[in-house]
């Protein structure tokens, strides 16, 4: 019968070879993005993610088992869909705004896995393993609020576009033409009782 130590290192070999491949498709991203600090963002965070790598393969060994990954299928999609939306919106004054999106995912998708991971560690009773996860997950965390930052002050605004901005004036000017406009005028009820008497 498979125990909580088998679906804990199912997981991890998950991990695993969920980081291998982000160290792969960072640097096409960081490549992409047309914001300077949204590209040294990515780089930044390739340098952790190497790490990641490492500090799993430490996790590993807490277990005395080898480091080995299993494919990952979320990240695989995930991954497949970013450089889509990259492809997409290439040349757009939207392509940051959508490869934070696209980074945004993994991260969501990384915290939840190390969230659960770093609960059970502490379950088995690996204090190395707990330690070692708790890192990872922290700057998981922290690379994600760096894109919410990045999405608000910057990558967000420049999709608008001018187009976009154009249309988002126009909506309101005929917004407040409608509400500052006279109503129609409606007869009171006694000019209309009148009315029907005199027919």
């Amino acid at each position: 019968m498979k125990t909580l130590k088998n679906l804990f290192l199912d997981e991890l070999a998950d991990m695993y070879d969920a980081e291998k491949r982000l160290v792969k498709a960072l640097p096409k991203m960081a490549k992409a993005a047309t914001c300077d600090d949204l590209r040294a963002a990515i780089r930044a965070h390739l340098k952790e993610t190497e790490g990641h790598v490492t500090k799993l393969e430490q996790v590993f060994e807490s277990f005395d088992e080898n480091a080995k990954g299993k494919t990952c299928e979320a990240t695989v999609g995930l991954l497949k869909e970013g450089d889509e939306i990259a492809a997409d919106f290439k040349g757009s004054p939207a392509i940051n705004a959508a490869l934070v999106s696209a980074a945004q995912k993994v991260e969501h998708y990384e915290i939840a896995s190390y969230g659960c991971l770093h609960e059970w560690a502490g379950l088995l009773e690996n204090e190395e393993a707990v330690g070692l996860l708790q890192e990872i997950l922290e700057e998981e965390k922290a690379a994600n609020e760096s894109l919410t930052e990045l999405a608000r002050s910057t990558c967000n605004q420049q999709a608008l576009g001018e187009s976009d901005a154009k249309e988002v004036g126009d909506d309101a000017n005929e917004k407040s033409v409608k509400r500052s406009g006279s109503r129609p005028s409606v007869p009171s009820r006694k000019r209309a009782e009148t009315l029907r008497e005199s027919n």
